[in-house]
């Protein structure tokens, strides 16, 4: 992983800063059709925890870089790792977290089918709030609105306009040329049963055609905007 990306700081930098919140991204490795890589997901997630934790200056962890793929099962080079041992993954993260004095945990997830972090995230604040979940759907409907993404989130599922535009922003050599062909459009009632290989021959279901640095650049700067918010409400005692 390159360091831009994640935390090159030592035991004592994190000593001074006494962060009282920590960013997690969570990622993936999953076939992004042939133009974008494995990683994807992890780039995403890592881009986005790092923008916030500097603008906010939390302490950024490491990324958690297999997640809940199942969808993509069969698909050369994608892996999985149970809902259970993701969930407990977070957890443990966060109970050790509390062990050095940091009592509250954000979830950044750049994988859509990582739906048990929603539960644990619930779970997790039944007794006082201590973790969230971003980029929350609004935040994601906001960034696609403000960086004038022509493509609607149901519609750009997976390696569309989004996702390749935020890498040719961030990694744009990781990013081939095969992307200006790649678009493949799919309803998908029946995902969770079929997966991705009951829509989609080449592994796109979006737009990537659309793509753009410059969209790429304005989805980053939307989602770390936004982050604010979703960290004044974890660090916000009173009930709502």
């Amino acid at each position: 992983m390159n360091p831009e990306f994640t935390t090159t700081a030592t035991t004592t930098d994190e000593a001074t800063r006494r962060g009282d919140v920590a960013v997690l991204p969570v990622g993936s490795f999953e076939q992004h059709g042939d133009h974008l890589p494995l990683l994807t997901d992890t780039i995403v997630a890592c881009a986005i925890a790092k923008a916030a934790a500097t603008a906010h200056d939390l302490l950024l962890l490491p990324p958690v870089t297999i997640s809940c793929s199942q969808e993509h099962t069969g698909w050369p080079g994608s892996v999985s790792i149970r809902s259970s041992t993701l969930a407990r993954i977070v957890t443990d993260v966060a109970e050790s977290l509390r062990g050095s004095g940091v009592d509250r945990l954000i979830v950044v997830n750049g994988h859509g089918g990582n739906y048990v972090l929603s539960n644990v995230v619930q779970e997790a604040n039944v007794g006082g709030r201590r973790m969230a979940l971003y980029p929350r759907r609004q935040d994601w409907e906001t960034a696609r609105r403000e960086a004038g993404l022509v493509s609607s989130g149901h519609d750009d599922m997976h390696a569309g306009e989004i996702e390749t535009s935020l890498l040719l922003h961030l990694s744009p050599e990781l990013v081939r040329e095969s992307y200006h062909a790649a678009d493949h459009c799919a309803e998908r009632p029946d995902l969770l049963v079929v997966g991705m290989r009951g829509y989609t021959d080449t592994g796109v279901i979006g737009a990537p055609s659309l793509a753009t640095a410059s969209k790429g650049k304005a989805v980053l700067d939307s989602l770390t905007t936004s982050f604010a918010s979703a960290l004044a409400v974890l660090r916000d005692p009173a009930p709502h």
